[in-house]
Order: structure tokens, then C-alpha cells, then sequence
């Protein structure tokens, strides 16, 4: 038996057999059949290698694929960023069932998508972007200027009030990143153009005037006929979605506010050390007064190209140094900068970090009045001159000591709310069905908030963390408390759901009103729509004019309406303007209805814009706003492509 076992696990088969097992574990390893593995990610996006395009997304090839995530926190904190920013721009208006849709979660997250698969694009076609580039756009970003010049000063403050606080070098490779990702996108954008022929026609189109008539028909009068209880059940069974109690929660919760914590005051040996300790928050660096020559030499140049841009840049850097050489004078007439060539060169102040390295290291290592060049930094010459030092600045103990106490009372306040809620943690977890418990024993309060929807309420029920933990299955299916939700600095809740509604249908006997409403209103409509028919069917046959003559309605009427006029409304002159042109020696009729009344009306003549009316300005105005439309649709046709070559996988359930 033993030798007819050793027979069958010999020769090539065997070999072959032992192979394909040992392949999987050489490569991967045993962990990887040992440990489990769960995916979290919202959407992943995957490419096949740039040598084997065509490879096929199956184990084990798969894993030669390069693939990027797009996790949980990322997607959460970009949807939070959106949620306030529509928040702040829409105010009153702003609508948080809607944004909470996943419909409109799903276009946040195609955002991001279209980020990863444009970093994709620019890392496979070899994008680079020169320093010269990351600089123009740090100091064209408002948020660093001061009266519409880039300040070193307000940068760097900026920088550090992130959070986290960037260094001028993290942000500089974050801008050079975002630039790269954006090049393709914005070059296809900014590419777009517009023919004369297609202006002339949206220009006649957009001054165009018509003559019209209208009728306004008056609404039916309210039905008051029965309603039959054979009516009432065939309307409820036939609109069962529009009888729905939406579902609901209440809440206890507790809160906890920092702000109403004791505050304990600093002695003096504290407040100095913390001085010492922070002594270049409160310092201003030294500035230095820049002006640059830039001679640039494009990525592609030829060796002869090269040489020239060099010998070029050593006439300019020999003229600069030479006695009573015009600095401004020489950067205006030969710089290759757009920006600065204007400004004669001029940089203005900058701060040491404030610049790409090597351009920041020479200029740091000069001394006023001192020319520098050429020096090479990436593929261009660059001729620095150095006009003046501006010291740094030391604040002193007594000037900051104000700030220096108020951020000692913050952060005693801030030892006690952590360890307040650490404690108040530990006494829920003692007893996770019930907060009350837990807030008698730290003396706090718990509170109920009335039923509210999915859509928020009242105080924290209008916090959308809350709302987002509140209607976790979790916590609606275990009765169980939350973990802290921070609603802003030094300020969390914990909550627990005490009663919770599903979404359900409402029994008849419960809206039978409502019923007998709608349908009364359904009757009111159709005996208006009948009407409007009955006064189009007149038009058609006898015209508006005497149509209306006859049913004893009123007919307004004018000629040359123009786009735009609230005549006889905005949306009804809108409807006048969306009708297809009538043919020649027609009278174009119909009927709409506008803000719930029906509108009969004739359109007469159509009458293209005069085109000698539009001024020059017009004219190159409208060619920018339709350049930029075509180039941002030219944009998203590209992203769309793009999207086309990776594989983009979405976990809907994650939204």
C-alpha cells in the first residue's frame, strides 16, 4: 500500500499538481488563507498595470492591479465639509433631507472618484509640475494676500491654523499634487472655443422677441359634490405612498458642555514656561525683499535649446551685476515670468519655507543688494536679487501674556470636559440601557427631545452626527447608549433611542379627510383643465380673441415680449419662450399650466435679435460664458472617459 502511495505521488504529474498549491503560498503567503480580511471601503478604484492593460481583475492576477480607496472617514468628513458649506451658502433654505439623500451621497462620492481617477491619469502620463508653477499659484490664492498682494506673514499664520498645522513644505507638495491632477482636467477645460457663427446664433436666439396673447383661466370653483365611500377606498388603495407617517425617534441624552466647566487660573512659572515653549508663535520670521529673472526651458527642449537658454541666462546675470545695472529694467524686458516680468521681478517679501527648496535656499543664503545667478533649479535659470532683509520680530512675555492665560483657563477646562466624559463613559458602560444612572452619579441632567424624522428637529436632533448615529440600526434595534458625539469643541452628547416609529402606512379611518380633500381637489383640477381645453378647442377654430370674447375672459396680449420679462409672470413668459417656433403664417396655440392656473395662449410672430445691436463687449462677454459652459462640459466628457478605463467599484451600502 505504501509503495503504491509513493508510485502516484511521483513523476510530472505530481511535480505538476505540487507546483500550482506551492505558487499561491510563495507569493502571498499562509497568513493570507489564515486571516480574515473585511473590507471597509465606500468605492474602490483599480487600474491594471501600464504593461499588461488588458489584464484580467481575477485572483491571482488581481493583485497585480493598483488600487486606491476611498475610505469611510475620507468620505464622511468630505460630506461633512459639503453639508456645512451648503449649510452656511443656503441658510434658512437649506433642505437636510434632500442632502442626506443618497442620490445626492452618491454624487459627493463621484467627486472623489473623479479626484482618484485624475490622479491616476497624471501619474500614468508622467505629469511634473516645475516649481516656478506651485509658487504663481500659492500667491494667487486670496487667503494669502493682504490688499490683493501675497503676504509671507498671513501665509504662514494660515498654514498653522490648520488642523493639522502645515508646514510651508506640506502645503507646497499638497499644491504641486492638486496642480498635477488638475492639469489634464483644466487644459481640455481652458482649451474651449466658440465660432462666430455659433455666437451670432445665441445672440439672435437671446434678443429674441415674440408677440403673444394669453388667457388666464380662472380656477374651476371648489367641489363640493359627495364623495362616495366607494371613491374614498379606490383613491386610498390606488395612492397608498401618499398616506405615510414617516419614521421617527425620541431621545434621551445627556450633554456635556466644557464651556460651563470651572476655570482654574495659571501661575506665573506656568504662563513663561508655556512662553518658552511656544516662543515662535509668537515671533515673525525673517522676510526678505526678492526680485527674479526667470529664464525657463521647456521639459522637452533640444541639447542646442538647453545651451542657448544657458547662455542667454549668463548675458542677463552679467548685465545685472554690472555697476548701475537696472534690475526691474532687465526682468521686465526679459523674464520668462508673466506674473512678476510686470513688477519688474519683484517677488515681494517671502519667508524662509515660503518658496520651492532650492529657489528658498539660495535666496536665504544672499546678502542684501547681492545678485545671485544663474542658478538651475529644476530645468530653468533663475537671476535673484536680493533688495533688502526685514528682521524677524519677537513678541514679549508681558504683550502675549492676555493670550497665554486664556489658552491656560482653555486648556484646564479642557483636561476637565475630557475627564468628565471619560468618567461619565465608564459609569455608562455599567449600565448601557438606561443614561439616567450614569448622569445621577456624575451629577448631570438627562434630557428627552420630542419624535422627530430622519429630516432633524429641535436642538440636537438638528445635528446631523446625531441624526446619523440616532438612526443606526445599532442603537434603534439595541436600546443601547452611544459613544460620545462631538458637537464641537469641548461639547458632546451620548444618546439612546426610548421609542422609535417605522416608516408605516396610515389606516384609512385615520385620513379619511385627508382623502375626501384630495380627491374634491382632484375634481377642482381636471373641471380647470376641462375648461382650458374647451377654451383652446374655441382658439383653433375662431382664434383667441373670440374665444375668449365668448367665455367672458379677459385676453392680454403684446408684441416684441423679450426674454426675461415677468409678463404676464416670469414662469409664464418662460412658457411663452420654451414653445417651438410656429410655422410660417401660423398662429402657434396651446395651453400650460403656470403657478396652478391654466394659461391659453397664441403665439403670433417670432422675431430674431437684431445682431447690430450687440456692442463689442457684449459680444466678447457672451464668448467667455459659452467658452467656459463648453469647456466645463468638455471637462466632465473627459472625467467621464477616464472613468472608462479603471474599474470603479461602489459599496451602496456604505453610503
Amino acid at each position: 500500500m505504501l509503495q503504491a502511495l509513493r508510485d502516484k505521488t511521483t513523476g510530472w504529474i505530481a511535480g505538476t499538481i505540487l507546483t500550482i498549491v506551492t505558487v499561491p503560498f510563495a507569493f502571498f503567503g499562509m497568513e493570507s488563507y489564515m486571516q480574515q480580511h473585511v473590507d471597509t471601503y465606500v468605492a474602490r478604484i483599480s487600474q491594471p498595470p501600464s504593461w499588461w492593460t488588458s489584464a484580467p481583475d481575477v485572483w491571482p492576477v488581481t493583485y497585480l492591479w493598483t488600487k486606491a480607496d476611498i475610505e469611510p472617514e475620507a468620505f464622511r468628513q468630505r460630506v461633512d465639509l459639503m453639508r456645512e458649506s451648503m449649510r452656511a451658502r443656503q441658510g434658512d433654505n437649506f433642505d437636510a433631507k434632500q442632502f442626506e439623500s443618497k442620490d445626492n451621497k452618491r454624487r459627493i462620492l463621484d467627486g472623489l472618484i473623479d479626484e482618484q481617477v485624475s490622479q491616476f491619469a497624471a501619474a500614468n502620463d508622467n505629469i511634473e509640475i516645475g516649481d516656478s508653477a506651485v509658487r504663481k499659484a500659492i500667491q494667487a490664492i486670496p487667503d494669502f494676500q493682504v490688499d490683493g498682494v501675497f503676504n509671507a506673514d498671513r501665509y504662514q499664520l494660515m498654514l498653522a491654523s490648520q488642523n493639522p498645522p502645515l508646514t510651508p513644505r506640506e502645503f507646497e507638495a499638497k499644491m504641486r499634487d492638486g496642480l498635477k491632477n488638475e492639469m489634464l482636467p483644466d487644459g481640455i477645460a481652458n482649451s474651449a472655443f466658440v465660432t462666430t457663427r455659433e455666437l451670432d446664433r445665441l445672440m439672435r436666439l437671446l434678443a429674441e422677441k415674440r408677440d403673444v396673447n394669453w388667457v388666464m383661466v380662472p380656477a374651476a370653483a371648489a367641489d363640493t359634490a359627495p364623495v362616495t365611500d366607494a371613491e374614498i377606498s379606490a383613491w386610498y388603495n390606488g395612492h397608498r405612498s401618499d398616506f405615510r407617517s414617516p419614521e421617527t425617534l425620541r431621545l434621551e441624552y445627556i450633554l456635556v458642555d466644557g464651556s460651563t466647566l470651572p476655570q482654574a487660573p495659571s501661575d506665573e512659572a506656568t504662563l513663561r514656561q508655556q512662553y518658552q515653549a511656544q516662543i515662535a508663535k509668537y515671533s515673525t520670521a525673517e522676510q526678505r525683499e526678492v526680485s527674479d529673472i526667470l529664464v525657463q526651458v521647456p521639459a522637452n527642449a533640444s541639447a542646442a535649446d538647453k545651451s542657448a537658454a544657458e547662455a542667454r541666462a549668463n548675458r542677463i546675470a552679467a548685465q545685472a551685476r554690472a555697476a548701475g545695472a537696472d534690475f526691474a529694467a532687465l526682468a521686465r524686458a526679459n523674464s520668462d515670468d508673466p506674473v512678476s516680468k510686470a513688477s519688474g521681478g519683484s517677488l515681494g517679501f517671502l519667508a524662509k519655507g515660503s518658496s520651492p527648496g532650492a529657489f528658498d535656499d539660495n535666496v536665504f543664503a544672499m546678502h542684501a543688494g547681492d545678485v545671485r545667478g544663474p542658478v538651475k533649479i529644476g530645468n530653468d535659470w533663475h537671476i535673484i536679487k536680493l533688495n533688502q532683509i526685514k528682521p524677524g520680530v519677537q513678541r514679549s512675555f508681558e504683550e502675549v501674556r492676555p493670550e497665554l492665560e486664556r489658552a491656560a483657563r482653555e486648556g484646564t477646562q479642557e483636561r476637565a470636559f475630557n475627564d468628565l466624559i471619560g468618567k461619565l463613559v465608564d459609569q455608562v458602560l455599567k449600565a448601557p440601557t438606561s443614561l439616567e444612572p450614569a448622569a445621577k452619579a456624575m451629577g448631570l441632567t438627562v434630557q428627552t427631545t420630542p419624535a422627530f424624522t430622519r429630516a432633524g428637529g429641535p436642538g440636537i436632533a438638528g445635528e446631523q452626527k446625531v441624526l446619523r448615529a440616532a438612526f443606526s440600526d445599532s442603537l434603534i434595534q439595541d436600546g443601547t447608549a452611544s459613544d460620545p458625539i462631538e458637537l464641537g469643541p469641548n461639547k458632546s452628547v451620548l444618546i439612546r433611542v426610548i421609542d422609535h416609529q417605522p416608516e408605516r402606512s396610515l389606516p384609512l379611518a385615520q385620513v379619511r379627510d385627508l382623502v375626501i380633500s384630495t380627491i374634491r381637489a382632484d375634481r377642482q383640477r381636471k373641471a380647470s383643465e376641462a375648461a382650458a381645453n374647451a377654451l383652446l378647442a374655441a382658439a383653433r377654430t375662431k382664434g383667441l380673441a373670440a374665444a375668449a370674447t365668448d367665455a367672458k375672459l379677459a385676453m392680454g396680449g403684446l408684441d416684441g415680449l423679450q426674454r426675461g420679462m415677468p409678463v404676464p409672470s416670469q414662469k409664464a413668459a418662460e412658457v411663452l419662450f420654451n414653445q417651438p417656433r410656429p410655422a410660417q403664417d401660423r398662429v402657434g396655440l396651446g395651453k400650460a399650466l403656470v403657478d396652478g392656473q391654466y394659461m391659453v395662449f397664441a403665439i403670433r410672430a417670432v422675431h430674431d435679435g437684431d445682431l447690430t445691436q450687440a456692442t463689442a463687449q457684449d459680444r466678447t462677454t457672451l464668448r467667455q460664458q459659452m467658452s467656459q459652459a463648453d469647456g466645463m462640459r468638455a471637462r466632465e466628457a473627459f472625467v467621464r472617459a477616464l472613468r472608462a478605463r479603471y474599474q470603479i467599484k461602489v459599496a451602496e451600502d456604505r453610503l
